[in-house]
């Protein structure tokens, strides 16, 4: 045994609690992490989503026209980014696919 006495935490943990608890909803956050954090997609899973090149995709996040996340030499999305992305950025017109245009 050691001539120093046990260590006592400065605060318990259930005042501890207490004070993140009162902190997270006076933020609007969630009580655990996991049930906020959303993982990131890669750019080839971000342009399947937009139906995209990845190469298109790196472009547009590297100009600052797709909201993204870069993370060391890559590109990382939200999924619900884009898709707000998508929704501003939508002409809101039906695509006609496989039809052809008659002049």
């Amino acid at each position: 045994m050691s001539g120093h006495p046990p260590e006592r935490p400065l605060i318990s943990s259930t005042v501890f609690e207490q004070l993140i608890d009162s902190r997270k909803a006076s933020e609007g956050c969630l009580s655990t992490p996991t049930q906020y954090f959303e993982p990131l997609i890669s750019e080839v899973d971000a342009a399947k989503m937009l139906g995209l090149h990845p190469k298109t995709v790196q472009r547009l996040a590297r100009r600052g026209d797709l909201p993204s996340v870069r993370i060391g030499r890559y590109w990382r999305f939200r999924a619900s980014r884009l898709n707000e992305w998508i929704d501003v950025h939508s002409t809101c017109q039906p695509v006609n696919v496989g039809s052809q245009r008659t002049k």
